[in-house]
């Protein structure tokens, strides 16, 4: 069966040798570096996606505010998001979410939202925050070590129900609608790493063709 979600999308790839590397992180303000391989990473999705539905008792369908920098947790918070039937929200007001998972920066932002917040403290190792928290707050390396290490939907995700959301964000074009302006195409997938490569390929003709330096 051809995979119809992003977390089956992950977890077919995976199938393939969960032993390699999937990510590697690095952090120029601390230092930090972190390489997971697909089976550590599942593990972290997993233990989040029971967070998710179990600590957060958050329902397919509700969105969840995702405060969060570039980092190798954020990228574990979207595909359990996802693998919980939730939609993930960046842009979203944390007034207008059902729950909001935040970084120390926009912790103070986020005391609008009715539901649950959790904090990511984002230090190395994934160590909990090193200052207090305000009343009513969750730290995620605190809650997330008691979940399992597998996870089963109450109810599976469907390939046709909204994942994504990015209403608040400033765009100069539909992000989802593929847009040629000045000679270059915009939208979200336009291009990725074999995109790269094929303009290298196209460019050979040209390379060849021209006087050698």
């Amino acid at each position: 069966m051809t995979p119809g979600t992003p977390a089956e999308l992950f977890r077919s790839a995976a199938a393939l040798d969960p032993a390699r590397p999937f990510i590697t992180f690095y952090d120029d303000a601390t230092g930090e570096r972190v390489e997971l391989s697909f089976t550590s990473f599942e593990n972290w999705v997993n233990k989040t996606a029971n967070l998710i539905q179990d600590g957060l008792v958050a329902e397919p369908g509700q969105r969840i505010c995702l405060l969060l920098p570039v980092h190798w947790q954020t990228l574990v918070w979207y595909l359990a998001c996802w693998s919980a039937g939730v939609i993930a929200a960046p842009g979203l007001e944390p007034s207008a979410a059902d729950h909001v998972i935040t970084g120390p920066q926009s912790l103070a932002g986020s005391a609008g939202c009715p539901g649950e917040r959790v904090l990511l403290s984002l230090r190395p190792l994934g160590l909990p925050s090193a200052d207090p928290l305000p009343a009513g707050v969750l730290d995620y390396a605190i809650e997330v070590p008691g979940h399992g290490d597998r996870f089963a939907p109450i109810q599976p995700a469907s390939p046709d129900a909204t994942a994504l959301e990015v209403d608040g964000q400033t765009w100069t074009n539909d992000p989802f609608r593929l847009t040629a302006r000045g000679g270059r195409l915009h939208g979200r997938g336009a291009t990725d790493m074999k995109g790269y490569l094929a303009c290298c390929l196209a460019a050979v003709p040209e390379m060849v063709a021209g006087p050698l330096a």
